[in-house]
This record gives structure tokens, sequence and C-alpha cells, in this order.
């Protein structure tokens, strides 16, 4: 639990920030990218030493919500908006799709082809297994848009949908499945405990073909109004669906099925904080299953402030990083880990492919009620074979709540 005697204790010395090497050559596969506001870096990751060096920048054309590799790992998807919690303008007025090159010697990026201008705020896209289709889901109001990808991987035209699709209330996610036969939406609804009024939450699956959707299930816990997923990953070689849980800091497994998508009810269902019946407000995060699938990872959020003597400072709560082991037989998860997350609230976090570094970004910088500040910046830890993370260093950023580091994540280059 990040709380402020461990925040204080982080910054008195329990650990060290090191200074981050610009163009450093090194051997590497990976690239971790790092989008803050509208500029987008990469860096080469050093697995072995847990290290990273900084590459050169580029820009949108607005603040970065998300992006997604296509499957050949030569061109990454961005998708942008001058909208969102970092607005004044909460709705915003410039809302993108750009296309960029991977340079597979390095990993740094060249824009590709023209910019996509979409209709609304973007929260999420992904790509279709085939490489032939970008998805874009839209947080408010909540919808979905589908673009073809061209052959030379460029962004082509918005696929129409031919009938009324369910969308619900706030999309967060929009996944394919490993099939590539059905889309799975993520509609978070509004029901955290101060949200006032109460919408539904709901899993939303469709059927998926040439890039067309048809409803095919609405999933959710009684009325949706307990009820509020934000994230979802799939097993590597198991049916199993691990879906974080928002407003009620829970993992729940469902299973992939053939007719619906997805089963009706988890399998399973699991707290992801270390105090359960903590009093404070906090909120689950993204899910990741480790390449092998033994592990789960869940982030836990708390980032709300309060007043004192003048400023506005952090409340407190558990920042970590849950790391659950993976029953192979049936699927449930079992709480092994609350690693804390040397930051303020980790919206983003990846694996690298052998499943030994974890990298995590916190979203910004926190001021503390001991008159310090929590810088934001990005975090590295080991994997042990245990699935356990150790923290080894953090490269402090400037990331704050008017120019967030609101997406992060890892690609591997195309050899």
């Amino acid at each position: 639990m990040v709380d402020r005697r461990t925040f204080t204790a982080l910054l008195a010395g329990a650990f060290t920030a090191p200074s981050l090497a610009f163009g450093k050559t090194m051997a590497h596969k990976n690239v971790f990218y790092s989008a803050i506001g509208p500029e987008l870096t990469p860096y080469t990751v050093d697995v072995d030493k847990a290290e990273l060096s900084k590459l050169a920048s580029v820009s949108t054309q607005a603040n970065i919500q998300y992006a997604w590799p296509h499957p050949s790992k030569r061109y990454l998807y961005v998708v942008s908006s001058s909208g969102g919690p970092a607005a004044g303008d909460v709705t915003g007025s410039i809302h993108t799709a750009n296309a960029f090159v991977i340079n597979p010697a390095d990993g740094t990026l060249k824009p590709h082809g023209d910019v996509v201008k979409l209709a609304t705020r973007p929260i999420h896209a992904s790509v279709d297994m085939s490489g032939k289709y970008l998805l874009v889901a839209y947080n408010n109001p909540s919808s979905l848009s589908v673009h073809r990808i061209k052959d030379d991987g460029t962004i082509g035209d918005k696929v129409e949908q031919p009938d009324k699709l369910d969308t619900g209330i706030f999309a967060h996610q929009i996944r394919v499945t490993p099939d590539n036969k059905h889309v799975i939406m993520i509609t978070r609804g509004n029901n955290a405990p101060s949200d006032n009024p109460v919408d539904p939450g709901s899993i939303k699956v469709y059927s998926f073909k040439d890039g067309v959707l048809t409803n095919l299930a609405a999933i959710a816990l009684g009325d949706g109004k307990h009820f509020g997923p934000r994230h979802l990953d799939f097993h590597p070689t198991k049916p199993w669906v691990f879906v974080g849980i928002e407003s009620q800091n829970q993992l729940m497994v469902y299973t992939l099925d053939d007719k619906t998508g997805l089963s009706r009810d988890p399998l399973f269902t699991k707290d992801t904080l270390a105090d359960p019946a903590t009093k404070l407000r906090q909120a689950g995060g993204i899910v990741h299953v480790s390449p092998d699938g033994r592990f789960v990872y869940v982030v836990n959020r708390a980032w709300w402030t309060t007043d004192f003597e003048g400023k506005k400072v952090f409340t407190g709560g558990e920042n970590s990083v849950a790391v659950f082991s993976i029953n192979q037989k049936t699927g449930e998860p079992t709480l092994i880990q609350s690693a804390d997350g040397h930051g303020n609230y980790l919206r983003t976090f990846n694996l690298d492919p052998s499943g030994k570094l974890l990298i995590a970004a916190p979203l910004w910088a926190m001021a503390m009620r001991d008159g310090t500040t929590v810088p934001a910046g990005i975090v590295l830890y080991r994997v042990g074979n245990d699935g356990k993370l150790t923290f080894v260093r953090k490269y402090d950023n400037d990331a704050n709540e008017q120019k967030q580091q609101f997406w992060a994540g890892m690609v591997t280059l195309a050899s």
C-alpha cells in the first residue's frame, strides 16, 4: 500500500532515481513507448539489466489516449484527443487516429499516411488478428468504429455498420478474441461510490466478420449498477478471460464461448486490494496475463486529493500491482503479492515477451501532506520465477495533471 509514510520513505532515499541515458546503443528486441500529452517517446529495453535508453520522440495533434501495434510489428496506431480529464474542455475538438512506421532497427517512429479525423474522444484502440482492421472505442457518447487498414499499413476507410449496435455506457476497451470471430467491448458504466447518477456497466460481445459487427451478448452482474469493468486480457493458451472490475476492485475470470463469445457468468471473482475492507476510495485498473499464462497482474489505483493548508494533497490509498498465480487446471487466480507502485495512479504497464521484466507508468506527479511531491516516471520490476515483482529502478519524468502519461506500452520489433 502506498500511503504517506511509504511515499516519504521513498523520497528520503529508499531508492535513487537514475538518470536516463539518451541515445545509448544496446542490443535489444523490445521497445517501450511512453506518451506524455501529445508526445510519444520510444525507449530501447535491456531486459537483463532492467535498463531503458531514450530515443527521439514524435508528436500527434493532441494528447495521446492509446496505441496498438500491427500484428506485423511494423506499424503503430495511435489515437489522440484534445478532450479528456487533462483538458479544460472535457469534450475536446480534436480527435485523431495516426499510423506510424516502426523502424525495425531501433523502434523509432515515422508518420505514415494521412491523419484520420474521429468524431469524438477515443479512449482505446486495437487491431484485429488479421491486421486488416483498426477498432476504436469512444467513451462519451459510448460508441465504437472500425477502420480498414490498407496493405501498406496506412489507415483506410471506416467500415459502415449495418445494424444498430449496443454500445452501453462509458466504453473503455475494445478487443478482438484470439480466434478473430468476436469483438468484446468493455463498458464501464458509472457506479463508483460517489457517482451520481449511477449507470450500469456491461461487457458487450459482437460477432465479427469482414469488419462488420453484430450484437451477440451483453454480460453484467445483476442490473450492472454494481459492476464497473475496465479492462481485460486473454490467457495465451486456455479459454480464460481475465477482467478487471474498476469500481468494485475485483478480478473476474470468464471463459470464451464459441456461440456467445464469452460466458454469461464468471468462474471466479477475487479482490485485488491488499486490504479489501479499506475505507479509502480505490479503483481497479489494467490487467495483463504473463506470456507463459502462469500469472496475472492487476493495477490498484488511488489518486483522490484533499485540502490541506491551502493545497490539494493525496488523500491516501493503495497504488500497487497485484500479482495473482493462476491455477492451470481451473483458471482460479490467487493473490500472492501486492507490489508497491512507486508512484501515483499506474494507468498502464506491460511485460516483455520473456516475462522477466514488468514496466509500469504512473499517470502524474502527486503532492503529499508532508510537503513533498512524488514524481511520475517509468517504473521497472524484475519478475521472478514465482511471478513476484522486485523493484529495480524508477526513471522520473515531468508528467503532471495537465500533461499526463496517459499511455505506455511494449512492442517487440519486427525481425
